[in-house]
Formats: structure tokens, C-alpha cells, sequence
């Protein structure tokens, strides 16, 4: 069972001087969920390297039982520092795709042709995508078969906009979340600002925000243990 997890390369949250990158609990919580099942894991990013941590997702009030984990892992950190680079992988590798969120996916990953390629790829194949938090909107130009877009009529969630308003960010991030999966023809469904909500359909597995990652990592593994 191999196991690609894809994290963003992006560190600069607009223009505001902020630091942003992949949020932390939504790579720990499902890399311990693979981990945990015995996969071959791989991390990759666009750039390789270490990808960026954004600072408020490992501040003490954003910490959880996987992310402690992660802390006393110098394993995993090792991983995490050496990701590969996107241009490095190729879908028929893997068997199965997850993508943490954070905000910075909507400025790389959401755009990179290569991400797109593989996701487009992956469920070409009948392989499991999942995507948590701002990471659905890596979907954004991933096509189908018939060209239209990839989650038309699809059940999908992500970030919701009172969760984006929550955060203060309506107005820095290049698009909302749940706009842009409305406005590709998605069924968009969610359900309370932080709590876990995870939709499957078919091979495309989404989460609305942190609290999502695990069960969404779980639900990835049993849509390969169905095969």
C-alpha cells in the first residue's frame, strides 16, 4: 500500500507579511492513520525540500495527540524535510493521494499543472484522492473525461465561508473554498463551522477543516481495502 501525501511549497499568506504553508494537524493526523496501517509513505511538494509550516497551526492551542506525536518523531520530521519534488513522482507509483490543507495550496498547488495531472490521473485509474481543509481547492482545474470540470455533479466539501470569515481571511486569500467548488457545478455540502465532515464520492474523498484529516485519512484506506 503506497501512499503519496502532496504538501505546499507556499509561505507568503497575500500581501500581508504573514507567514501561512500546510497546517499541521492535517499532515500529522493522517500520516499516523497511514503510518499507523502499515503504508509506504511518500511526501512530496512542489519545490521539495522541507515544506512550510504555518506558525498558528503549531502555536499550544492548535496542538492534538498526533501532532504531540509528530514533535517526538524525528523519523517523520525527517521525512517531512526531504519531500520529494513534484516533478520527481509519477501516479502509477502510488496508490492513493492525500493532500493536506492549509492555506497555501490555494496559491501553488491549486495552480501547479503537475498536481493537476496526477490528480486527474489517480482517479483515472479508479485511485483514491483526498484532499482536507483548503486542499479540495487543488480540484479547481483538474478535468474529467469530458473535459467539464473534475467535481461537476460531484459530492465535495471544503472550507467553509463562515469558517474563511472566522480566520479573517475572506479578503487575502485568491478564492473561497466553498465559492469555487459552487461555482465548478460540485454538490457542495458541509456541515458545522469545525466540527468533522468528511463526503465521499466515488474514488474523491473531501474534509472541511482540521477535524476532518483523520476521519477523511480513514476513509481514504477503506476505499483501498474495497479496491
Amino acid at each position: 500500500m503506497k501512499i503519496l501525501m502532496i504538501l505546499t511549497s507556499h509561505d507568503t499568506l497575500g500581501n500581508t507579511g504573514r507567514k501561512t504553508g500546510f497546517w499541521l494537524e492535517e499532515f500529522a493526523a493522517p500520516y499516523y492513520v497511514f503510518a499507523d496501517a502499515g503504508a509506504s509513505l511518500t511526501l512530496a511538494s512542489p519545490k521539495g525540500g522541507q515544506p512550510p509550516l504555518d506558525p498558528k497551526s503549531d502555536e499550544p492551542d492548535a496542538q492534538t495527540e498526533a501532532t504531540r506525536r509528530f514533535g517526538g518523531d524525528p523519523q517523520a520530521r525527517a521525512l517531512l524535510a526531504a519531500t520529494v519534488p513534484l516533478d520527481q513522482i509519477r501516479a502509477a507509483d502510488f496508490d492513493a493521494v492525500f493532500y493536506p490543507g492549509g492555506h497555501g495550496p490555494l496559491w501553488d498547488l491549486a495552480e501547479d499543472t503537475r498536481s493537476i495531472s496526477l490528480i486527474e490521473s489517480m482517479l483515472a485509474a479508479g485511485k483514491p484522492v483526498a484532499a482536507v481543509c483548503h486542499a479540495p481547492g487543488v480540484l479547481r482545474h483538474a478535468k474529467a473525461s469530458d473535459g467539464g470540470p473534475l467535481v461537476a455533479g460531484r459530492k465535495v466539501t471544503g472550507f467553509t465561508n463562515s469558517e474563511e470569515d472566522a480566520v479573517q481571511l475572506t479578503g487575502v486569500v485568491p478564492f473561497l473554498v466553498e465559492d469555487e467548488l459552487k461555482r465548478l457545478g460540485a454538490r457542495y455540502e458541509r456541515g458545522d463551522d469545525w466540527q468533522p465532515h468528511i463526503v465521499g464520492d466515488g474514488m474523491l474523498i473531501t474534509g472541511q477543516n482540521p477535524a476532518s484529516s483523520e476521519p477523511a485519512a480513514k476513509a481514504l484506506l477503506e476505499c483501498l481495502k474495497r479496491g
